[in-house]
């Protein structure tokens, strides 16, 4: 049971801490069970087949296909900055060699100048002891300075050596990376042009669809039933069966959350089209959220730290992405082009956790945006800023 007790600490931590940090084999298991949920909420909806869903694969694989070209942009910028570190790195070891060849060719001149048989000769010569032992010492400090530049310089040039033979390395990662950028920006085009084939081809039931009271009550459970399955995911009950009355917290990240009521901003800038609680035009539930047209493509930001813990497409709300923030706090964003986060990825305010899109058969780009407590939903704009 300590394990579980863990699993859930991990699970609410919203600081961004390193993923080290958490247990691996407890992430995994968070992960697992968030799967399983998921498989068993789309499952339970294969018997109801609807014309979006037939934009699942496409919009799936576009939301991959953008997640791993930003994870390659990522890479590409940080092998970049290794990049031009090796290069100052090879630009000091040449300056310093320079340096080493100039001192040496100082000494060897000064050796040339005193000639070579000095030694010899004021041995022979009768010269005064002390002179002799001064000249001595002066010969062997001049020998040793000698041998010394010389390993110096060695020991400079295989730096250098080594120097570029990581820059070379890194300009080929580099080089592979950007190959593999072509490609994957190849097959988001495809999958675009996937998308908008199937589009063109299931939009008159799509607009059927979005006018019926049923299709958007049964949305609008579904993703209560999933916060509610979270709930559960998220903080297993203690052994015996019985759970906790409160959430267990795990740091003062989460008890902050519910301080934040009036300064969080809102995921992105756009058009507000649909508040919390406003009358749909074609009947059926209240809105329980926002929804804020935008530019496809735009960046959706957390509106606070917290831990992915869900991220897939899911019907009515497409690529949709859950962010908790402890203490029984969950901010949702929904119809995302694609979700740059996985289940059990820390997220920091601010930090881009999708891009705008019209995943999930939506008529319009923009984003679907919710702020739950123990899987209540509640005013966002209560809590967060329209500037």
């Amino acid at each position: 049971m300590r394990a579980r007790a863990r699993l859930a600490a991990a699970a609410l931590a919203c600081c961004a801490l390193p993923l080290a940090a958490a247990d691996k084999a407890e992430l995994e298991t968070l992960r697992s069970r968030i799967g399983r949920l998921h498989e068993e909420i789309a499952g339970a909806e294969e018997s109801r087949a609807e014309a979006r869903d037939q934009l699942r694969a496409s919009e799936r694989a576009i939301s991959q296909a953008n997640r791993r070209l930003r994870e390659l942009e990522d890479k590409r910028g940080a092998v970049r900055g290794e990049l031009a570190a090796l290069e100052a790195r090879k630009s000091a070891a040449g300056a310093e060699i320079a340096a080493r060849r100039a001192q040496l060719g100082r000494l060897l001149t000064a050796r040339y100048l005193a000639g070579e048989s000095n030694t010899l000769r004021l041995l022979v010569m009768g010269e005064d002891p002390d002179r002799i032992a001064r000249e001595l010492h002066y010969y062997g400090y001049l020998s040793r300075a000698q041998a010394a530049l010389i390993a110096s310089l060695h020991a400079d040039l295989e730096r250098m050596r080594a120097v570029e033979t990581l820059a070379r390395d890194k300009a080929a990662e580099l080089e592979a990376i950007e190959l593999q950028q072509r490609t994957e920006r190849g097959q988001l085009l495809r999958r675009q042009a996937e998308r908008r084939k199937v589009l063109d081809q299931v939009s008159a039931r799509l607009r059927t669809q979005r006018r019926e009271v049923k299709t958007l009550e049964r949305d609008e459970t579904r993703l209560s039933q999933l916060v509610e399955r979270l709930a559960k995911v998220i903080a297993p009950p203690p052994e015996g069966g019985r759970r906790n009355e409160r959430v267990p917290e795990a740091g003062a990240a989460e008890r902050a959350f519910a301080r934040l009521k009036g300064k969080l901003r809102l995921p992105i800038k756009g058009v507000l089209v649909n508040r919390f609680g406003a009358r749909r035009s074609e009947g059926g539930p209240q809105w329980k959220g926002l929804f804020i047209r935008a530019p496809a493509g735009q960046e959706v930001r957390a509106v606070a730290g917290g831990r992915v813990v869900f991220a897939e497409w899911m019907r009515g709300f497409g690529n949709l992405l859950i962010v908790d923030h402890g203490a029984g706090y969950l901010t949702i964003y929904g119809n995302n082009e694609s979700v740059l986060k996985a289940v059990g990825d820390p997220v920091r305010s601010g930090d881009v956790v999708a891009t705008v899109g019209a995943s999930g058969g939506n008529p319009e780009s923009g984003l679907y945006f919710e702020i739950r407590h123990q899987g209540k939903p509640f005013d966002p704009l209560k809590w967060a800023s329209l500037r």
